[in-house]
């Protein structure tokens, strides 16, 4: 009776991401609104766009039978994150210790969509 029944291909991990990622959002919104002016309307909205997005195809997948799709193209949005958050430390947008928590975060979410993906590979 206690117990909760789980979709077929849920993880449990679900959860887990949407709540990093939206950790991940929280921390960046205030990182990015002090990016230097002329990096913060272009670089700044772009990586937070993207995260926005994240969220979003997260949120789809946790509700779609085939959610594959969707897991692949949050995979491509995350590498590109990567790149971004990376160029925001090189154009000194980010300290590095601040680079490194974002960069660490990206990882563990990109790990979590990896197993996610991973165990729904019998569903498509």
């Amino acid at each position: 009776m206690g117990e909760t029944m789980r979709k077929p291909g849920s993880t449990g991990n679900e959860l887990t991401v949407i709540t990093k990622t939206y950790d991940l959002i929280l921390w960046t919104t205030n990182h990015t609104s002090r990016f230097p002016r002329n990096h913060r309307h272009v670089l700044g909205i772009r990586i937070e766009t993207k995260l926005y997005e994240v969220l979003d195809l997260l949120i789809d997948a946790k509700f779609s039978r085939q959610r594959r799709q969707k897991l692949e193209e949050i995979n491509r949005k995350l590498e590109g994150l990567r790149f971004l958050f990376r160029l925001a430390k090189d154009l000194k947008c980010l300290e590095v210790s601040s680079y490194g928590f974002g960069a660490r975060l990206l990882d563990e979410i990109g790990r979590l969509v990896g197993g996610w993906l991973k165990s729904s590979d019998g569903s498509t």
